[in-house]
């Protein structure tokens, strides 16, 4: 029998928990070799469609996230006219692992744990995501991938897988993210108990998809959700 007296305040983790430099990293991949032509690139556009091309991508059948950086990464660098190397894919695999918490998420998931159940749902592959939650430095209660689930946010797969790892109905979870095409959108209709938008780029929501509250980083949630602060905070 499950105990419904449980709540889990869920994360998304690139973007909300995670500083996902994604688009740093990748123009330096490319500076680092010799094939970054500013002059002839634009880079907005690069870095948009990019963008665009994983997020189409795990809208298709499921495949491991590190094969979706590599063939995201392919079409965007071909649409834009630049050679593709099997080793650019590479050398993005392998920084995603290095990239470590926004710098308030810390103190913000030690206060959370005061009262709540701690968990991660994210479009990531099992070995990738572990060092970023070691890097994070704050034990979860869960770690939810899309490994795991078989199917990537925002199909909705992705949570009830979810929800059944973690032994609970949706009514008990508090679901906190910046993601709004993955997250805040795949959620309205989930009977969630809350959802709150960590809107870190200062982007128009919508009234379509309320209710849900709306922060610009994770320091104000502890207080947002009833925590109190830590004996260590000043």
């Amino acid at each position: 029998m499950r105990d419904t007296q449980r709540e889990i305040v869920t994360f998304d983790a690139y973007g909300t928990l995670i500083d996902f430099q994604l688009g740093p990293t990748t123009l330096k991949i490319l500076a680092d070799s010799g094939r970054l032509d500013l002059d002839n690139l634009d880079v907005d556009e690069f870095l948009d469609d990019f963008r665009v091309m994983r997020f189409q991508a795990v809208l298709e059948a499921y495949r491991p996230y590190h094969e979706i950086l590599h063939s995201s990464l392919r079409n965007a660098m071909r649409l834009h006219g630049l050679e593709y190397r099997e080793s650019d894919g590479d050398a993005l695999v392998e920084a995603v692992p290095t990239f470590g918490p926004f710098p308030e998420v810390p103190e913000a998931l030690r206060q959370l744990k005061t009262k709540y159940e701690i968990a991660i749902i994210s479009n990531s592959d099992d070995n990738l995501i572990a060092r970023n939650v070691e890097n994070i430095g704050v034990e979860f209660d869960h770690v939810i991938t899309a490994q795991q689930a078989g199917a990537y946010k925002p199909d909705r797969q992705t949570f009830e897988h979810a929800f059944k790892a973690m032994g609970v109905e949706p009514s008990q979870v508090i679901h906190t993210a910046q993601g709004w095409e993955y997250d805040q959108i795949a959620t309205r209709d989930l009977g969630l108990k809350r959802r709150v938008w960590i809107n870190r780029y200062g982007r128009p929501g919508s009234a379509d998809y309320q209710p849900y509250d709306e922060l610009p980083d994770l320091s104000g949630l502890p207080k947002l959700l009833g925590c109190r602060p830590t004996a260590t905070q000043d």
